[in-house]
């Protein structure tokens, strides 16, 4: 009984793992190609500052959140869209809902991404509070101070870096070409051919094209420290793990019948669970909704919270912001919430 358990989320997780590690390696990528641009236009004005961190916020991953946490710092953006951009946040677990549920996501994305407009626009009729600084501001931003320019791609020297092809770049070659093959002949992913399965190998094909290409800083600063080492074994053990409790719960008890018949506590579990500054155990909701255990609603609610790592580095900065950000956060994720339950959504 464990056995078919065991192999099936050890798949899916792999699969899952993957694929966010290839959107995550894409997202790195155009980050460093467009360095300081997202920065200078949110400084540019107020009211325009909202929608720009709305849409980063609406960006995978937590560098859209980082950027705006920073510029906050440095008092370069305001209370209002910091409150934007973290409720417009779903934090890695956007990469997890691209790979599993890409259709869901892209409708939680565009929803919490109008509630993130709407409510940082409501907290900017009030100056006090969306003006609202707890620190000294610093002097200046710097965009990756004391370090060098990263040039993704200089066409000059692809020719010499695959002739002389170091062991790192052959094994990320190995494996994304591995890869490729796998969902070329329907080993990973859906089995016929659809838009997801052409999603699929398409940023695989432009993953491949990366690390053929970029210089060793990228593949070693870049690639392996900030992607691999930090992000690969946590989401895939935090993601087989779920997969495996829930199968074996599945096999053994009603957890849908459960979950269904108490809704609002789940609500209150996802809304606390969000609160928590980490990636990992939002990853339980996607995989609940996937099984048809909760409602969109409450999935919803949880994505709203939970900001991944993004409210580290604001953590850091100043706990009274982190906490203002959260009670606020938890408001609009129990009002969304409870009228998505209400509505049968």
């Amino acid at each position: 009984m464990l056995l078919p358990i065991l192999s099936d989320s050890l798949e899916h997780a792999l699969m899952i793992t993957s694929f966010v590690m290839v959107v995550m390696l894409i997202i790195e990528y155009v980050n460093v190609q467009t360095r300081g641009t997202w920065s200078n236009k949110l400084q540019s004005s107020r009211w325009l500052q909202i929608p720009l961190s709305a849409i980063l916020g609406a960006v995978p991953g937590c560098l859209g959140t980082y950027t705006v946490v920073s510029l906050y710092s440095h008092r370069i953006t305001n209370f209002a869209s910091l409150v934007t951009v973290m409720i417009a946040t779903s934090g890695d677990e956007a990469f997890i809902m691209l790979a599993m549920i890409p259709g869901t996501f892209l409708k939680i994305t565009f929803i919490i991404f109008l509630i993130a407009l709407i409510s940082g626009y409501f907290i900017s009729l009030f100056p006090k509070l969306a003006n609202y600084q707890p620190f000294e501001a610093h002097r200046g931003f710097h965009y990756h101070k004391n370090t060098r320019v990263c040039i993704c791609f200089e066409a000059n020297n692809v020719q010499s870096q695959l002739k002389n092809i170091s062991f790192t770049r052959f094994l990320f070659l190995f494996g994304v070409s591995a890869l490729f093959v796998l969902i070329l002949l329907g080993g990973i992913g859906p089995e016929i051919w659809n838009w997801v399965r052409f999603v699929l190998l398409g940023s695989t094909a432009v993953t491949l094209f990366i690390v053929s290409t970029v210089p060793e800083h990228f593949l070693n600063e870049h690639i392996w420290e900030h992607i691999i080492k930090k992000h690969f074994i946590k989401i895939f053990l935090w993601t087989f793990g779920t997969l495996f409790v829930l199968g074996f719960l599945e096999g053994h008890f009603e957890v849908e019948e459960w979950v269904k018949g108490n809704l609002y506590f789940i609500l209150f579990i996802a809304l606390l669970v969000g609160i928590i500054p980490e990636s990992g155990p939002n990853v339980i909701f996607i995989s609940l909704f996937v099984a048809g255990a909760i409602p969109l609603s409450i999935l919803l609610a949880n994505s709203i919270v939970q900001d991944g790592h993004g409210s580290l580095p604001l953590l850091a900065e100043s706990k009274k912001s982190f906490l203002y950000v959260k009670i606020i956060n938890l408001f609009v994720g129990l009002v969304t919430g409870l009228t998505g339950i209400y509505f049968n959504l």
